[in-house]
């Protein structure tokens, strides 16, 4: 007597799931740095005429096509007009310009890119944010703005992976 055995029902994939990866809207372009403590006066005083000076011989080709993030590391205060001179100099050849380290950079671009998602698309949808990454730190923010903005639309929200979710936010019947 044979037995065969019930086909194999993949269940996650018929349930209806929809799962965000939040590494799908990590940045393509390269981050750089500079911090201006490197051209500060015992890196705590800047001097308006070697600032200058300085600014005009940096090489800013070496941030072509890439995200220079512009910061001071010590606690000298910095003049506006510091920021904006190193953004004249550097827009012709950076990607983009940010005053900040890459975490708060992260932060911004995130809320900038899902600022910019369809919501609609998630109407009475079960979402699945994925939880487990590529190695690419996604920031709290990240989770926060979107689960923010799906709580409207969504029927559920949950957190995890659709084998083993994390339940947020059900949307009550009515």
């Amino acid at each position: 007597m044979s037995t065969t055995n019930p086909p194999l029902v993949n269940k996650v994939a018929n349930s209806g799931l929809i799962t965000l990866k939040l590494e799908e809207f990590w940045p393509s372009v390269e981050l750089t740095e500079l911090d201006i403590k490197d051209y500060l006066f015992k890196e705590l005083l800047l001097k308006e005429k070697d600032f200058r000076e300085a600014m005009k011989a940096q090489d800013w080709s070496q941030y072509e096509g890439k995200v220079l993030l512009v910061y001071c590391s010590t606690d000298a205060i910095i003049p506006m007009w510091a920021y904006m001179l190193i953004a004249a100099q550097a827009a012709p050849y950076a990607a983009d310009i940010f005053q900040g380290r890459a975490e708060d950079y992260y932060r911004t671009y995130f809320t900038q890119q899902l600022n910019g998602l369809d919501i609609e698309q998630y109407q009475d949808q079960r979402v699945i944010l994925k939880g487990c990454t590529d190695g690419k730190a996604i920031p709290p923010q990240a989770y926060l703005e979107l689960t923010k903005r799906l709580r409207p639309v969504a029927k559920s929200i949950m957190f995890g992976e659709p084998c083993s979710t994390v339940p947020i936010y059900k949307k009550p019947r009515q």
